[in-house]
């Protein structure tokens, strides 16, 4: 029994190699997972953007329905939640709500009226400048379903 006893004293934890040894694993694996998990986060708010835009887009499509054209570029998405002078039939309510006319960077969605049966709306994206690469590329509602990498 004393010789369990003092194999006992003699045990001792772990050195500190050891200790830096598995916080430098553990702070490996904690920064490919979060990139992984930010990557994905910043995808869906690409994603999210062109969800956005095609609401938007259906908004537009009932205004167009009502008052017979798109609003003008000046007009803009205003338009759609306050009846401009030369609408007599619009709404009754408004086409969208404010918050949806904000893209999920916190801009605003700019829309410009191309022709009479044609507009494009623009989101500048995480950089909030125009251009950009990858997922900080400029948003339009005219690139097609392409997905932004």
């Amino acid at each position: 029994m004393r010789k369990n006893l003092h194999t006992i004293n003699n045990q001792s934890g772990m050195s500190l190699i050891e200790i830096m040894i598995v916080l430098a694993l553990i702070v490996t694996i904690m920064t490919t997972v979060g990139q992984s998990v930010m990557d994905q986060f910043r995808g869906s708010q690409v994603r999210n953007a062109k969800i956005q835009m095609g609401e938007i887009t259906k908004a537009l499509d009932r205004y167009n329905l009502d008052c017979n054209v798109y609003p003008s570029t000046e007009q803009g998405l205003e338009a759609l939640m306050t009846a401009p002078s030369s609408c007599s039939n619009w709404g009754p309510t408004p086409y969208i709500k404010k918050k949806l006319t904000i893209d999920p960077w916190g801009g605003e969605f700019q829309y410009e009226l191309i022709s009479s049966s044609e507009f494009e709306l623009i989101s500048l994206g995480a950089d909030k400048a125009e251009g950009g690469e990858g997922l900080d590329a400029d948003i339009s509602n005219l690139d097609g379903d392409e997905e932004e990498e």
